[in-house]
């Protein structure tokens, strides 16, 4: 059989890991890129990875120079009650790390240079319009290009995912937005800290010795409102939780519209959606990229077995079977996920009740260790 070949559209971070995995399985890959290298240098966005994503990328990836990733060995968690902060729940390990924090543009980085190396993976920067879903083609400059397999990994919100999901999908508008930004101090903060606040999650991510990233999520109405000053409510908000840090500069803020999306269809013959476009969840658990890592690990193993006995990606029944495998977990992580933000949102009627299990949360182990592994593994690894 000659060898098969694949189409990958996307340079996010979900398409470029998607290329180095997949082409370890001696396959041809076309990698569509577009021109985004202005994107590559303005993107500041930090990403967190569970201790087992991070052995994985580790193995697969080939990084010599791990120094991108921050170990954190401790993570902590507040709920702002009647302007009180209280530290109701905290992970804390010895001999392994809980998390890593890594900026996404050195990771991109990284797996850009890889690439390049890469004999099988063909580099082609220009972007696609128009898939015809019924043979599984690409048009590109009038021409029809043929695959095995085509992923599509080019973020939530493309137009090209429409005629495969045709509609179906859970979504939710949270009407928030989320704020990023790093910040540069000379404090010591090297732990990870999740503030649930009145107005909305922030989260504190540090990537290095004097750098981390806040991620905080408010409500649209509340940015829009406080736009003009909100670097100054930010610095302030910072300095109030951690205590008077000492702060020489906050980057430039960026936002983002939050939406949840999880799609109830994965594929349509031999086009598969992957990465973001898959599923859209709120950032506040950091669970994101490690359930994009769980799709292409499984995704990799599938298309070995196929090749193992022989079969063609195109005839087979890969993408029912990655279906199947990963739609279970995308969808109960993805709405466990907004039940936890609904839980931690100000509500006079659960607030009394929200109080009492928080203060009770932390003596009880199993719930610690089950949401532990969770967050790690996944439910199905």
């Amino acid at each position: 059989m000659s060898v098969q070949k694949i189409c990958i559209i996307g340079d996010g971070l979900a398409g470029l890991s998607a290329a180095i995995i997949l082409s370890q399985e001696h396959i041809k890959i076309d990698l569509y890129t577009g021109n985004n290298l202005k994107k590559l240098k303005t993107d500041d966005r930090t990403t967190a990875l569970s201790e087992n994503s991070f052995q994985f990328i580790k193995q697969k990836f080939n990084i010599k120079n791990q120094n991108i990733f921050w170990p954190c060995k401790e993570i902590k968690l507040f709920n702002e009650d009647k302007e009180i902060i209280n530290n109701f729940l905290n992970f804390k390990e010895k001999k392994k790390n809980l998390m890593y924090i890594f900026q996404n543009k050195e990771l991109k980085k990284k797996l850009s240079s890889q690439i390049k190396k890469k004999k099988n993976i063909k580099l082609i920067k220009k972007n696609i319009t128009d898939i015809d879903y019924s043979d599984g083609s690409i048009m590109l400059e009038k021409k029809k290009f043929f695959y095995d397999l085509i992923i599509l990994s080019i973020g939530s919100q493309s137009k090209l995912y429409n005629k495969i999901t045709n509609g179906r999908s859970i979504e939710k508008n949270y009407k928030e937005t989320a704020l990023t930004a790093t910040v540069k101090h000379n404090s010591k903060i090297n732990k990870v800290s999740q503030f649930f606040l009145k107005e909305g999650p922030l989260a504190i991510l540090p990537f290095n010795k004097n750098k981390f990233s806040i991620v905080w999520s408010v409500n649209s109405l509340f940015f829009q409102k406080n736009k003009s000053v909100i670097k100054k409510l930010l610095t302030d908000k910072i300095k109030f939780l951690l205590d008077n840090p000492k702060i020489k500069n906050i980057n430039k803020i960026q936002s983002f519209s939050i939406n949840l999306n999880l799609k109830t269809k994965y594929y349509r013959n031999n086009v598969l959606i992957l990465g973001d476009g898959l599923h859209a969840v709120h950032p506040m658990a950091g669970q994101g990229f490690n359930l994009v890592l769980r799709d292409i690990k499984k995704l990799g193993a599938l298309i070995r077995k196929e090749l193992k006995i022989g079969l063609s990606l195109r005839n087979s029944f890969l993408l029912k079977n990655f279906y199947e495998s990963r739609n279970p977990e995308n969808t109960i992580l993805g709405l466990g996920i907004d039940l936890t933000n609904i839980f931690f949102k100000d509500n006079k009627y659960f607030s009394p009740i929200k109080k009492i299990i928080l203060n009770n949360i932390s003596s009880v182990k199993f719930i610690k260790k089950i949401s532990q592994i969770i967050s790690d593994k996944g439910l199905t690894s």
